[in-house]
């Protein structure tokens, strides 16, 4: 079962957002047959349900997708499911390990909703939260998301190489989310940015951690500032895409970058661990913008609250005219 704590660094806290207790994915426990959906030998499907998880034991790959949304934003929900998913991950890491053999390697976090990788925070919530001073419950969500996108960030506390897969639109949160995979790899009609600035607030959910030691501070910087959605290409530009897909072809892409590379796995894996030693996004760092953002929120006037309702309302058309 789930454990309500969650180690950071070397210590535990247990001050996170709780999720519901559920069993949790191994080789021993998943079902022999899929629950959902055609499912190809050494494969299996779990069924929660905001996320798909599909596990290929074949290709040593974890699959979960955010499933198909009218409102593909990030809630409590799926902050949950994300949660479990992490959980489910080391579980069959731990599996693993008792037979002395590795039953994964690589974990791709893509979305099911045509043209959206995810729009965000919900912005409707946080500006009800803010017209009623209940700092207590934007702060809970703001807590859920740090505890995601940490658990992201350090590969779950696992061996895995970790992958974001976009084919549609990253906005806000979801574009966080996005960056706190070990590699992001976008289709090329992806579009990508951090609206926060827009309605005088900012991204604070891990944007200037992840994109500072990407790409550097300065440029961070003038990303957020700017408030500009840029295309999959142009990102791919400034160094923050590792891969560039052609459209339609993302999952053959991450296929494909898996294969070149698998070779080197051992390299990666390794590369990639050195680097969260050499210069750490740590729980605290998160936890402190955090807290910065939550100030800020709080401080919106009226006619920034009308701003981010008009993004919400935009989002919506959009959606509602398959855009």
């Amino acid at each position: 079962m789930l454990s309500p704590l969650v180690k950071s660094d070397d210590r535990i806290y247990s001050d996170v957002q709780s999720v519901d207790y559920r069993e949790v994915p191994s080789p021993a426990a998943l079902p022999a047959e899929p629950l959902h959906g055609p499912a190809q030998p050494n494969q299996t499907n779990l069924l929660l349900p905001y996320i798909d998880v599909k596990l290929d034991f074949e290709q040593k790959i974890y699959w979960a997708a955010m499933r198909p949304s009218q409102h593909p934003m990030i809630t409590m929900e799926l902050l949950r499911d994300m949660m479990c998913v992490q959980e489910s991950v080391r579980a069959v890491i731990e599996e693993g390990n008792r037979e002395q053999r590795q039953h994964l390697e690589y974990f791709v976090a893509a979305s099911q909703t045509p043209g959206v990788y995810n729009f965000g925070g919900n912005l409707a919530y946080f500006a009800d939260c803010i017209r009623r001073k209940d700092h207590v419950g934007l702060r809970e969500y703001a807590y859920a998301c740090i505890d995601v996108v940490y658990g992201n960030a350090m590969a779950f506390h696992t061996p895995l190489i970790t992958i974001a897969l976009v084919q549609g639109d990253a906005l806000g949160g979801g574009f966080e989310c996005a960056l706190s995979f070990d590699v992001l790899v976008a289709e090329k009609s992806a579009k990508m940015g951090l609206p926060e600035v827009l309605f005088n607030l900012f991204p604070g959910m891990g944007a200037y951690s992840f994109l500072s030691r990407k790409i550097g501070t300065a440029a961070a910087e003038r990303l957020i500032m700017s408030g500009t959605v840029y295309t999959a290409e142009e990102l791919h530009h400034l160094g923050v895409v590792d891969v560039l897909a052609e459209d339609g072809q993302g999952e053959n892409a991450v296929r494909d970058y898996i294969a070149r590379n698998r070779r080197k796995y051992n390299a990666h894996k390794a590369i990639y661990r050195s680097k969260r030693r050499i210069d750490p996004v740590t729980h605290e760092e998160l936890r402190d913008v955090v807290d910065i953002w939550l100030e800020a929120a709080m401080n919106l006037a009226e006619q920034d609250l009308r701003k981010m309702a008009r993004l919400v309302a935009a989002q919506e058309r959009r959606l509602d005219n398959g855009d």
